[in-house]
């Protein structure tokens, strides 16, 4: 009889793997599964059975290298305000029918605030050349929505998942060190940047889950592997190649019931203006943190300008570990003038498109002329 391979978070050594595998592998690596398994300390076969069952079983939601995205596309965070009959079917369009949008988040607030109607939140980038304006008012129109705010991260200081690692973590749990500051350049790539690009960011079958995995996407790119190795590391080098990760299916529970988490709140901060990047780092060096960065929230939000993502399981845990992050901020002598949580329900969660070709092709799809699409000689783009 053959021997049922576990699948769950809770599995000791499901839980070594995904330590490591969730957000430890940065930049580019030949043998990712390889390195995964020395980190955990497990032999490579372990790893590759352990993560193409999770995978099957859709414990894992998708294994893949990222990019930094903001360095390949311009990207912003997008708040929508749709009419509340309208929400679901919005939310709908943006997670199944827009390449370009990434994270889909129906969010709500404890209590009326400045900007609780805005009530749809996704993440979206919209490939060089062309307008992230035009595209938010294509989007407008076809869902219905009555406004929205584009909000471009100035600068990031927290991007990682690690969900696992993060289970336990007590409130104020921090770096020794401010958070780094990381831009938002944008690389312009090669033809031959792109078709290795293309083929690497693709989400990986469970049947690819090997040594080597990257020969049979160098075959998918027409590349020679030793060249597709190298372009790869050099684009790695040029700051475009995130981490190798495998990411967990962690707001909807797996096939026994468990959830890696059950609360996503974006916090809100004002800080003074020109304080940005100190107070930044400040948010970015608490370990609990998944995301910070520095966006301008307008009127819209109350002139909050730092925002953070977190992840857990208990509410009022979550909430002490943003009471902690302000008692950090009060303690270094930068002052909150505004702050707010915007809690996170149903949500969807999909790499965002990137290459010029494909919004092209896009555009055809849904009736729009690509070249009507494109920027304007000065409209901001800003990532």
């Amino acid at each position: 009889m053959t021997a049922v391979v576990p699948t769950e978070i809770t599995d000791p050594t499901n839980a070594r793997i995904l330590a490591v595998s969730e957000d430890r592998i940065a930049g580019f690596l030949a043998e990712p599964f390889a390195e995964i398994a020395r980190l955990a300390d497990l032999p490579e076969a372990t790893v590759h059975e352990r993560i193409r069952a999770m995978l099957e079983a859709h414990t894992i939601r998708r294994v893949r290298q990222t990019l930094m995205a903001t360095n390949l596309a311009p990207g912003a965070l997008v708040a929508w305000k749709v009419p509340t009959e309208k929400l679901d079917a919005a939310f709908e369009y943006m997670a199944k029918d827009d390449p370009f949008s990434g994270h889909v988040v129906i969010r709500s607030t404890d209590s009326e605030t400045s900007g609780s109607v805005y009530r749809l939140w996704t993440t979206l980038k919209v490939p060089v050349g062309f307008s992230m304006r035009k595209h938010c008012d294509f989007l407008a129109r076809t869902v219905g929505a009555e406004a929205y705010r584009i909000m471009p991260a100035k600068r990031l200081f927290a991007l990682g998942v690690g969900h696992v690692r993060r289970k336990g973590m007590e409130p104020g749990a921090k770096t020794d060190e401010p958070g780094r500051v990381m831009d938002t350049n944008i690389v312009e790539l090669s033809p031959l940047d792109w078709r290795v690009l293309t083929a690497l960011k693709r989400e990986f079958a469970p049947e690819e889950i090997s040594a080597e995995p990257w020969r049979g996407r160098a075959a998918e790119a027409g590349v020679a592997y030793e060249e597709f190795l190298r372009v790869a590391r050099s684009l790695a080098d040029r700051g475009v190649i995130g981490r190798f990760s495998t990411f967990l299916e962690h707001v909807k529970p797996s096939a026994e019931g468990t959830r890696v988490t059950r609360y996503n709140p974006l916090f809100h901060w004002r800080v003074p203006a020109g304080r940005e990047i100190e107070a930044g780092r400040e948010v970015g060096r608490h370990h609990i943190l998944t995301h910070a960065y520095w966006r301008e929230g307008g009127d819209e939000f109350a002139q909050v300008n730092i925002m953070a993502v977190a992840h857990g399981t208990d509410k009022a845990t979550v909430l002490a570990h943003k009471a902690a992050i302000d008692a950090h901020l009060d303690a270094v002598g930068i002052p909150v003038l505004y702050t707010n949580v915007f809690w996170g329900g149903r949500s969807e969660i999909k790499p965002s498109e990137i290459a010029p070709a494909e919004y092209e092709a896009w555009c055809r799809r849904v009736g729009l002329d690509p070249d009507a699409m494109r920027a304007e000689p000065d409209e901001t783009r800003s990532a």
